[in-house]
């Protein structure tokens, strides 16, 4: 073979690469920029008051949460060398969220159980870093109103623990007659946290299903077992119903995590304890009662919304300047988007 068809072999095979690295990665960047779409229109609609503007500090925020949380599972699937395809994010044109989220398809079996721990928990470790970081510019940006019927329906948010505690370090939430209006980036943080605690839940082949079966290897399907159990009984017991698919989905995925190449390897003390902790952040960062729509001045442990437009949009120019003139009840200017009454020509967030 002389140099010269050794040299075209060499590009043919280049090109055949390149060709698949591209095929491999076109539908999960389409998927991802529809996914940007779906969630700035969401921003628009529900949190921008009818605002580009209001749009983008929806938006940007939450697609830097959930694409840290996928680019934390797909650098650790590099590194351990697990065959695994790049992030699919999933598109969904409809409030509150804008998206379902994301998911990596892994092939094969996982090395060891130290790789499954670090793929489990390196995707809700990075998505809640970037979570604090908006909540707190978010919530920096919030004000307290006082609680009054709403001119329409308002989209109540409960609030975890965590949040109730952020929001303690820049407001006095003492007064059970006030409400705390969100920024767009503080729901953006919202909904960021809601989904990396939703995920942690040690459960079949949710992150913290991955997270479980690395810490008690074959014993966590008795632990899965019996919280999917308490949560089904708490669904009926409360007649929260929005969450029966979210339990048919884990049940028909299965309970049960298939073990890894080698389940002998330890964590060691550090691996352990972090393990630990993150599955604690679904105590203090997760809401049974996530979302309602309601006409009626919100409850004490729902007092984040925002009330819906009721009329016609408002411009970007008319935004900014509502922004500009609104006051609060003390006379100071306000640090976020208004809440107007009833007499208001528009609403925002």
């Amino acid at each position: 073979m002389d140099k010269t068809t050794e040299n075209a072999e060499t590009t043919n095979a280049d090109e055949a690469r390149e060709e698949r690295l591209a095929s491999r990665w076109r539908k999960p960047l389409v998927l991802y920029a529809a996914t940007w779409a779906t969630t700035t229109f969401v921003g628009f609609v529900f949190y921008g008051g009818g605002s580009w503007l209001g749009a983008v500090l929806f938006s940007v925020p939450l697609m830097i949460i959930l694409t840290a949380h996928e680019l934390g599972h797909y650098w650790q699937t590099r590194r351990y060398n697990i065959p695994a395809s790049p992030p699919f994010f999933i598109p969904f044109p409809l409030p509150p969220f804008g998206t379902l989220g994301a998911l990596i398809r892994m092939s094969g079996r996982v090395p060891n159980a130290k790789a499954l721990f670090d793929v489990g928990v390196s995707g809700p470790l990075a998505g809640f870093a970037a979570t604090l970081v908006f909540l707190a510019v978010g919530l920096a940006n919030s004000t307290l109103v006082d609680a009054e019927p709403a001119a329409g329906e308002a989209l109540v948010f409960g609030e975890p623990l965590l949040f109730r505690w952020a929001s303690l370090l820049f407001f006095d939430r003492s007064d059970p007659t006030q409400v705390l209006t969100m920024h767009p980036t503080a729901a953006a943080a919202w909904v960021g946290l809601f989904l990396t605690t939703l995920n942690l839940f040690p459960m079949g082949q949710l992150d913290g299903g991955h997270v479980l079966y690395a810490l008690l290897r074959r014993r966590a399907v008795y632990f899965s077992t019996a919280l999917f159990i308490a949560a089904a009984g708490s669904v009926f017991l409360f007649e929260r119903w929005n969450w029966l698919a979210m339990l048919f989905l884990i049940a028909l995925f299965g309970l049960e995590h298939p073990p890894t190449a080698d389940d002998s390897t330890r964590l060691g003390p550090l691996r352990t304890a972090i393990g630990w902790g993150a599955l604690a952040l679904v105590a203090i960062g997760f809401t049974p009662n996530p979302i309602d729509v309601e006409s009626e001045p919100p409850e004490a442990e729902k007092s984040v919304f925002f009330r819906k437009e009721k009329t016609e949009r408002a411009t970007d120019a008319d935004f900014a300047t509502q922004k500009a003139n609104f006051r609060d009840e003390r006379g100071k200017r306000a640090k976020s988007w208004g809440v107007f009454n009833e007499n208001s020509t528009k609403t925002t967030c």
